[in-house]
């Protein structure tokens, strides 16, 4: 394999322009020619490719977002869209891709793999929500953004004594809510995975506030329900003093952590590594602190989980 193609697609996470770096300068240092694809799938069917040197990937370590551009794209669900990407990878000569992104992204990679062109996915998605991975790209960021917004509210909420609920993303996964809640000390959790009753929730913020505790931190998953219908269903029930903060695309931005980047540095750089070895059609990962690959195609057909654990220390917890 002499050269090879990396693309960013979906969402953007923290992280991602270190793993660009790392397949973009782990490729150049096996004598590998690497072109970076902008604008996602959409940029793969129009041509948008540009060969990549070690300058062009240079003072992003550090950077969010993507530099490479994200997209989405109806037209790369359809096998005619997935052929016109393929004849673009062939008129540049490129004969493996690297992809980075999350569950879409990832069924992009699969089709381009079920019609014979070798592609690794990496996952880049701050929901955390990809299988065969403990870790994605930009969770760690997002959970740390998320965490400083619940310490900044929570002086708001002491200050005014009121219940602040704080929605934060995760449309099919909690795993944000979840560690931002344990790690910000939230009274109440609120996540995809399992169900809630407004009465216990009710029940506890009454017997919080007899025992002089004048406010609560609540954080609501954007898939279980929008922030402003629950501090409604909270007023109704409680008539306690409630405002709400909807954290939204902030939490997709800012600087990677550290974790995150040595993160993306080590899965870019493995992915390449498997195309070398001539293994496409795979997803990186990493469990135990130890890099892995599955097969990309498996991975779809598995569930997220979540660590339940979690969720039950947090109850535990709110006491």
């Amino acid at each position: 394999m002499k050269k090879i193609g990396v693309l960013t697609s979906g969402g953007d996470s923290p992280g991602m322009n270190a793993a660009v770096r790392a397949v973009v300068r782990k490729a150049i240092y096996h004598n590998i020619e690497v072109y970076g694809v902008y604008g996602g799938y959409s940029g793969l069917m129009s041509g948008n490719i540009k060969k990549l040197d070690l300058g062009s990937v240079g003072d992003i370590i550090h950077r969010g977002g993507t530099v490479l551009h994200s997209a989405r794209s109806e037209e790369f669900k359809t096998k005619e869209g997935q052929q016109k990407g393929i004849e673009q990878m062939n008129k540049h000569g490129i004969e493996g891709l690297v992809v980075i992104g999350g569950d879409g992204s990832y069924r992009g990679a699969k089709a381009l793999t079920e019609q014979g062109f070798p592609c690794v996915g990496v996952p880049g998605t701050i929901d955390n929500d990809i299988p065969g991975t403990q870790y994605t790209i930009g969770f760690d960021t997002a959970l740390n953004t998320v965490i400083d917004a619940i310490d900044k509210i929570r002086d708001t909420a002491t200050s005014h004594e009121r219940t602040f609920i704080i929605e934060v993303m995760g449309r099919d996964a909690g795993d944000i809510a979840l560690c931002a809640g344990l790690a910000g000390g939230a009274e109440t959790i609120l996540i995809p995975e399992a169900g809630y009753s407004m009465d216990e929730i009710a029940e506890r913020l009454k017997k919080g506030h007899e025992r002089g505790k004048k406010h609560s931190i609540i954080v609501v998953a954007e898939g279980v329900c929008s922030g402003v219908e629950f501090a409604k269903q909270i007023k109704d029930t409680t008539n306690f003093d409630t405002r709400v903060s909807v954290l939204g695309h902030m939490q997709r931005g800012g600087s990677p952590t550290a974790f995150d980047r040595v993160l993306a540095s080590r899965l870019g750089a493995h992915a390449v590594e498997l195309l070398l070895e001539g293994k496409g059609g795979r997803a990186v990962g990493i469990q135990n602190n130890k890099l892995v690959d599955h097969d990309i195609i498996e991975i779809l057909d598995r569930e997220h989980t979540l660590d339940l654990d979690l969720y039950k220390l947090s109850k535990e917890l709110s006491i």
